[in-house]
């Protein structure tokens, strides 16, 4: 998938949840990503995140540290 096209994608999710009245916004992009999103597309997701997250929404950019897999300590 291009990278326009997965920012296109992750930023009408954060948009629509954004207009959302419910908490935790943030929360609820997570939640869409991780259950329909592939792992290919949330890898290419926290590359995009670590390159600077250019042209991504807010919530997209949070949702995304609630996602990205923890480092074992």
């Amino acid at each position: 998938m291009s990278h326009d096209r997965l920012v296109t994608m992750a930023n009408q999710i954060g948009t629509f949840f954004a207009t959302q009245r419910r908490e935790d916004q943030a929360g609820r992009v997570a939640g869409h990503l991780q259950d329909y999103w592939t792992p290919e597309m949330r890898e290419e997701l926290f590359r995009l995140v670590d390159s600077g997250a250019e042209g991504l929404h807010p919530l997209v950019i949070e949702a995304s540290a609630r996602l990205r897999p923890k480092a074992d300590a």
